[in-house]
């Protein structure tokens, strides 16, 4: 049973719950029992199967049958009813940064606003600010936070469109007639966020795929395109585009269809100087058609080595790559351990115990393990009698698994003044210590730089995390200079982080070859919260490839040896 899945519909009735006006207690109960899901140490099946549930601390009679009936037919009858119940339109609403149910239940019920384009109106008629709880500076963050929405919209992240579009080619893929079906666009490229999903096929009947496509999708609004092309829109809100080609002119259409717009206008000015004609069609010299069944012939016929699908930016690949001087990317493989995993002595929901064996079916040599610290009351800080209790278990667990290395750390808060959380007579105590901005986001640019850089100061600090504070389509970056705070990393040995976690993807990849002639080892930390958080080191991977990093520039492709002497190198 999917303790995740679970979770999910308590949180949902609790929020459901909360927008129906419903008793604040059940509202609570519901929220409470979430996260005491989430954490439950064993079979959350075998405990419904055995009549257990009730038994769970947290976790009553009411919110157990709920439990029960989802583990029987996948939906609750509660839930059904108060999604009839509440209106689209306040869920709506609670699309916009800071406004959250209650002040939503405000609007609606007072104003009987319920969606982004009612709220809008209101805020420029000035309609809120006689509301209880609301007055003009709320009004202003709530119109700041429906721009955000609007720039939001249609977009998506990496994280939501790389599974789906290779559930999506595998689908393709099994279909009669198909010799070939590839990712292309911008989730091939690992672009942080885009707007479709791009699949690229060949298929050798000319008429093209449209009858398997309407299989496939049956209830899609089919738009047919240029020949080659169909576009759709799936359920989920994304933008689908299937475009094919004979399997001669595959490369080509794979090509064109990855992009981007400026990695493809150098290349073309580049055919031109040569004396040929790149066109979507394909490379021609002399009006004869060159090879082009693979990406490969055509940068060959450039004068060209294959240039990796993450470097296509039009930022100087192609003028590396006709010099001989494009970067030995790292790949998935050369990953030998992650930091900055949370376990359920903080906010997570594994045992240290699990998180060190999933580690090792992954193939992995260690594992960095860093719970919350203390200021962190909200995940479940670590006040200094736990640490005692965690670093006792870890040696336990370092005792049972001599072959596997178990660092330990902590993910400290970074706070207001630039110092951190915990003592150093603590800190010093850990393996690594990540350094992070938990609060005060509303800091100058130059308050919070000095903020940073403080916090690198102290000798204890290993690595920053999540540099830029941002949440991607949720929350922007706070204003910081990253210049002077990665000049200071260089130059004092701390390492910065890029957290994987596909809601983060900070450092952005921008920066990341700025980092690298700026001497910083840079770490590729998953910010785990459970097992499976465990791979969103491969969107680390991604994200590291597009900032051009090679293996020694990676901490994650060290031996634990080495790392270990990394890790202390400042002490």
């Amino acid at each position: 049973m999917d303790k995740k899945a679970v979770a999910a519909a308590l949180e949902e009735i609790a929020l459901l719950s909360e927008l129906a006006g419903e008793n604040p207690f059940k509202v609570r109960a519901y929220a409470s029992g979430a996260r005491t899901i989430l954490t439950f140490p064993g079979d959350l099946g075998e405990a419904v199967r055995r009549g257990e549930l009730s038994q769970i601390k947290g976790i009553g009679k009411s919110i157990a049958s709920v439990i029960a009936e989802l583990a029987e037919k996948d939906e609750a009858r509660v839930l059904q009813e108060l999604r009839q119940k509440v209106s689209p339109g306040l869920l709506e609403l609670l699309q916009v940064p800071g406004l959250g149910p209650k002040k939503a239940k405000i609007l609606f019920d007072e104003l009987h606003i319920a969606g982004l384009g009612e709220l809008e109106y209101a805020i420029q008629e000035n309609r809120l600010l006689s509301l209880p709880g609301f007055g003009a500076k709320t009004q202003q963050k709530l119109k700041a936070g429906l721009d955000r929405v609007r720039r939001y919209a249609g977009l998506f992240r990496l994280g939501d469109l790389l599974p789906l579009a290779r559930e999506l080619l595998g689908e393709i893929r099994r279909q009669p007639g198909i010799l070939r079906a590839e990712l292309a666009g911008g989730v091939r490229r690992g672009l942080e966020v885009d707007d479709s999903i791009i699949l690229a096929a060949a298929i050798p009947d000319p008429q093209g795929p449209l009858p398997f496509f309407e299989k496939l999708f049956p209830n899609a609004q089919v738009t047919p395109g240029p020949p080659g092309r169909l576009e759709t829109t799936l359920p989920q809100g994304m933008h689908l585009v299937l475009v094919w080609a004979e399997p001669e002119n595959f490369g080509i259409a794979w090509l064109f269809n990855t992009g981007s717009p400026d990695h493809l206008q150098e290349l073309t000015a580049r055919a031109a100087k040569a004396g040929l004609q790149l066109t979507p069609q394909g490379l021609f010299s002399q009006g004869q058609r060159l090879p082009s069944d693979r990406e490969e012939d055509i940068y060959g016929a450039l004068g060209l080595p294959f240039i990796a699908p993450e470097l296509r930016e039009g930022q100087g690949e192609i003028e590396a790559a006709a010099q001989g001087r494009l970067p030995r990317l790292i790949q998935p493989e050369d990953v030998q351990g992650c930091f900055h995993v949370h376990s359920y002595y903080s906010d997570g929901v594994n045992s240290p115990a699990e998180l060190v064996n999933a580690a090792r079916e992954r193939g992995w040599k260690f594992l960095g393990i860093s719970d919350h610290s203390q200021s962190a009351y909200y995940a479940g800080g670590l006040k200094p009698p736990d640490l005692a209790r965690q670093k006792a278990e870890l040696a336990a667990i370092r005792r049972d698994n001599p072959d596997f290395t178990v660092f330990w750390g902590i993910e400290s808060d970074i706070l207001g003044d630039g110092s951190l959380d915990y003592r150093d007579e603590i800190l010093q105590d850990f393996d690594f210590v990540i350094a992070s901005v938990h609060s005060q986001f509303n800091l100058t640019r130059e308050e919070m730089t000095r903020r940073i850089i403080q916090a690198m100061v102290n000798p204890f600090c290993t690595m920053l995390g999540h540099i830029s504070g941002r949440l991607l389509l949720a929350r922007e970056p706070y204003e910081v200079d990253l210049e002077p705070i990665l000049e200071f990393a260089g130059q004092h040995q701390v390492m910065v982080e890029i957290n994987a976690s596909p809601y983060r993807l900070d450092l952005d990849w921008r920066w990341l070859r700025r980092a690298k002639d700026l001497g910083v080892l840079i770490s590729l930390n998953p910010d785990a919260h459970s097992l499976e958080g465990l791979d969103d080191v491969t969107y680390g991977v991604t994200i590291a490839r597009k900032g051009w990093l090679e293996p020694p520039d990676v901490l994650n492709t060290y031996p634990p040896e080495e790392v270990a002497q990394l890790l202390h190198r400042r002490r």
